[in-house]
């Protein structure tokens, strides 16, 4: 049976995988040919597992398995539209680029007429995280409702957010007079638990200021928001400052400057930050909408920044899960099945996805499961798998 997909929590396999990557920067490449999940869960990983009592099984073809991307920073307003693009279904679109999950950078920042008080900005926060708790455009899972910073956000506002589940903030985009004024609101959002992220370098909106290394050094917000620009970047010396005198976690984005991005990811390693490092798209925006975005930026900084692909991945995954708390992003018994199975593509020289990346090729994506469900097939948006993975019901409902 050459289509299925999944509609109800079930047990699935995927069976004959050639490299399994972990998603974590550690483990890297683990030692298994096939995994089992119950209930969206990953309930047991080794080789040669007796799978004959999946509902489904997956054959990878000796092709590779990775954990479904996630996407750091996602310019989400509400539903799967953005209004700046004049486009719909890109939330759908972005599973077909590998992404199964997002991360909010602000739903106040593109929203039509862009609100300042802070009974608006609170608003809508609240607003985003309760819709897109119940709203799973193609299985995508979307960590909604950043509060944009506004002057004005009080402590009981801020405990009010953090009570009914907000665990973001953005901080850049308020009407602050100087960019230093904010940091009251930041502390306060610390303090209840939201991870605050701040844009850095210059501005990309109107209205906004830009915001460099100083500022970034006297907010202390905890992940300093495309480090390598949005889209433009903090100059060098700002970068060595941030990541030397601080611990904010270090995002890179496709809609950067790719120079930038490289200098970064050289000197955080000569810093042994790499654990820092996150990956975003920073769309959509006026770049535009970017499907491939996250798997772009792997490929860039594995086959121009001299990092192992397994460890790029991981930036994208493993590292995004641990910086915003999330469950996702890493490969293993009792995770999440979020899950990328892809192929260096057809006409490549590469032999393997691994291979591909190296080289700079996106590699093309045959399957992806989501909590343990056929989402995708075969992607619309990468290039074609040299080999495509294939499924079986073994055990159709009766």
């Amino acid at each position: 049976m050459e289509e299925i997909q999944s509609k109800k929590p079930g047990k699935l396999a995927v069976v004959n995988i050639g490299t399994l990557v972990s998603g974590d920067l550690q483990a890297g490449v683990l030692d298994a040919d096939s995994l089992i999940c119950e209930n969206g869960i990953i309930t047991s990983m080794g080789n040669g597992l007796d799978v004959s009592k999946a509902d489904v099984v997956v054959d990878a073809k000796n092709t590779t398995l990775i954990p479904g991307l996630i996407d750091s920073h996602c310019h989400i307003v509400l539903g799967d539209y953005t209004p700046r693009q004049k486009q719909v279904d890109f939330l759908d679109s972005y599973v077909h680029g590998g992404i199964t999950t997002v991360v909010t950078a602000g739903e106040g920042v593109h929203a039509p007429g862009r609100p300042h008080d802070p009974v608006a900005v609170k608003a809508l926060a609240i607003a985003a995280f309760k819709c897109f708790q119940n709203f799973h455009p193609n299985g995508m899972k979307i960590h909604a409702g950043s509060v944009i910073l506004e002057p004005g956000l009080t402590e009981e506002d801020f405990a009010e957010m953090a009570n009914i589940g907000v665990r973001y903030a953005k901080y850049g985009f308020g009407g602050y007079a100087d960019p230093r004024d904010g940091e009251p609101q930041v502390r306060c959002a610390k303090k209840h638990g939201l991870c605050v992220m701040a844009h850095s370098g210059g501005a990309s909106v109107p209205g906004s200021s830009p915001i460099n290394h100083e500022v970034l050094l006297h907010l202390k917000v905890d992940v300093c928001g495309h480090i390598n620009g949005g889209t433009t970047s903090l100059d060098d010396e700002g970068v060595v400052s941030v990541i030397k005198e601080s611990e904010m976690a270090l995002q890179i984005v496709q809609a950067g400057n790719l120079r930038s991005a490289l200098h970064v990811l050289k000197i955080a390693r000569i810093h042994n930050a790499l654990h820092r490092i996150c990956i975003g798209s920073d769309t959509p925006t006026g770049t535009g909408v970017m499907p491939l975005g996250i798997i772009k930026t792997i490929c860039e900084l594995t086959s121009l920044g001299d990092i192992r692909p397994e460890d790029a991945i991981a930036l994208a995954t493993g590292n995004n899960s641990r910086i915003f708390g999330l469950k996702t992003g890493t490969i293993g018994v009792g995770k999440p099945a979020d899950l990328v199975i892809c192929d260096a593509p057809s006409g490549s020289m590469a032999q393997d996805a691994l291979g591909a990346i190296s080289r700079g090729d996106i590699p093309g994506i045959s399957c992806i499961v989501i909590d343990g469900h056929i989402q995708v097939r075969r992607s619309r948006n990468t290039p074609l798998a040299q080999h495509l993975a294939s499924f079986r019901e073994l055990n159709p409902p009766r």
